[in-house]
This record gives C-alpha cells, sequence and structure tokens, in this order.
C-alpha cells in the first residue's frame, strides 16, 4: 500500500561550486527524512516507484555529478568529496539529522558519509553492498560488463546482459529491464569512469566498528554483483547490525520496491534509533 504521496519535488542547486540535481519525494506527512544515495550511474528517476511506496518517511536524493542532470567537474573526486555535499545539502534544506539509506555503489558512499557525519545519522541501511576493497567479488564476466555505462544507454544490450548482471527476477522478467533501462537519464563515459575511481582502493573496513548506530543490511539472495558473504562481513564489522536476505537479485529495491520499502520504515520506527532527537 502507498502512503501519502507528495509531489516530487526536483531542482538544481549549487553546492560548492558544483550543480546538483536534487529531489525530495515520499510522504507527504513525513515523519523522518532517509538520505539516499544510489547505485553507479543510477540517475534519480530510478528512485521514484520505490519512494512511492514510503508511508511516513521522505527521501532526499540527488544525481551524483556526472550521472543524470549533475554536470560532470572538471576532475575526478573520491568519496569524502561527495559526503562533504550530502552534509552541505542537508544543511541547504534545514535537515540536522536523517536515516541514511545506501545501495551498491551508493552503499559505500553511504557507509562514508556516516563516518563523516555520524552525529547527524539515527539509522543506516545498506543494500546490495560491500566494505570495499576487501569485499568478495561476484562474477568475473559480471564485473567485466560494470566497467562501462552501455547497459544504460542501449536497451536491446540491456536486454541481452542485464539477466545476468542483476539475478533474481530480472533473470526472467524482459518487462522490468525493459522499465529500468527507460528510467535512466543517460550518465557520461567520464561521469561513469569518475564513480569508478571515486571508489578505487576504498575501503571501510578499518573503521566500521566506530559505527555505532544501527544498522540494517540488505543482501540479495541471487546477486551476481555482490555476493552475500559482503553483508555477513559489514554485520560482523558493525557493532550493532542485522542482515536480512531478500529472495531477489542485485535489484531487489527496483523489483520489490513495496517490500524493500517497508522493511526500511519497519527498520527505522522499530529500531530503539527512533527515540532520538
Amino acid at each position: 500500500m502507498e502512503g501519502n504521496i507528495a509531489a516530487i519535488d526536483i531542482r538544481t542547486v549549487r553546492i560548492a561550486g558544483q550543480d546538483l540535481r536534487v529531489a525530495l519525494m515520499g510522504s507527504s506527512e513525513p515523519e523522518r527524512t532517509l538520505l539516499l544515495f544510489n547505485g553507479i550511474g543510477a540517475s534519480l528517476e530510478t528512485i521514484v516507484s520505490f519512494a512511492r511506496h514510503f508511508r511516513r518517511t521522505r527521501i532526499l536524493t540527488f544525481d551524483v555529478p556526472g550521472v543524470g542532470g549533475s554536470p560532470t567537474p572538471a576532475l575526478p573526486y573520491r568519496l569524502s568529496w561527495l559526503s562533504r555535499l550530502a552534509g552541505q545539502l542537508l544543511d541547504l534544506h534545514g535537515i540536522g539529522t536523517v536515516d541514511v539509506f545506501g545501495v551498491s555503489w551508493g552503499g559505500a558512499l553511504a557507509q562514508q558519509f556516516v563516518h563523516d557525519h555520524l552525529a547527524r545519522v539515527r539509522t543506516v541501511t545498506l543494500a546490495a553492498t560491500s566494505a570495499g576493497f576487501v569485499m568478495v567479488p561476484g562474477d568475473p564476466r559480471v564485473l567485466v560488463r560494470m566497467t562501462t555505462p552501455r547497459r544504460y544507454a542501449d536497451p536491446d544490450y540491456m536486454l541481452k546482459v542485464g539477466p545476468d548482471i542483476y539475478g533474481g527476477t530480472l533473470r526472467v522478467d524482459r518487462r522490468k529491464l525493459i522499465e529500468h533501462a527507460t528510467a535512466m537519464r543517460v550518465t557520461t563515459p567520464r561521469g561513469y569512469l569518475y564513480q569508478l575511481l571515486a571508489i578505487a582502493g576504498w575501503t571501510s573496513w578499518l573503521w566500521l566498528p566506530e559505527i555505532r548506530v544501527p544498522v540494517q543490511i540488505l543482501m540479495g539472495a541471487d546477486d551476481p554483483i555482490v555476493p552475500i558473504i559482503n553483508g555477513r562481513i559489514l554485520a560482523n564489522r558493525l557493532p550493532d547490525a542485522r542482515l536480512e536476505v531478500v529472495d531477489c537479485g542485485h535489484l531487489f529495491m527496483f523489483t520489490h520496491p513495496g517490500r524493500t520499502a517497508a522493511m526500511i520504515e519497519s527498520f527505522l520506527f522499530g529500531s530503539t534509533a527512533s527515540t532520538k532527537a
């Protein structure tokens, strides 16, 4: 069931010399704000169907520079720079504390944000992600195909490689694959490269024990990109984490948006963090 849905507010703001295309969506009567970090190459359009299922939460998200409607910066960047931009984005909206959600590549950025802004974080949900270069890799044939954004620009190529890349429901549901591909705004090759460079050599392994807020880890049972073992690694390193396995592939947030949103809100409002200011 969908909640009270607010109109989607999409605008471009300028922060620290960088234009960011930003969206607020989700419940029209929110009790919490979920700061969402999306996957590699994914524009904010891919979040819309997911956001419509939140009953008590609004979502704040943005296109990473070089993705969707955020222009590519002149130079490569690291996750720490994006983390600072996200913190300044909260300041711009007058938001003090947030719940944090990150999926896949965005799960790494979510971890970096929590490390840098722990006092602003109530809870963390990490989906289909890992602790960085210490991860147990997925299928090498799949990872090679992930090195370019071609699947987003070429629908025929997406239909060819998508089932093997994403697994789960998308192995058999061509309609969902097409829907995912058409929801995207094309990412520039340089913007995609910058995202790859931002995470090169990065890891959260050493400082995960410092993240003393409730953490929910969601992993797909049939994920060719990020195997479940990576969720167990995160759960073992985090002081207050629980791992849940979703019976789908890498993009369960897209294939099962209502179920995933319900799992997140159950965690947000059922955790001890719900009593924090």
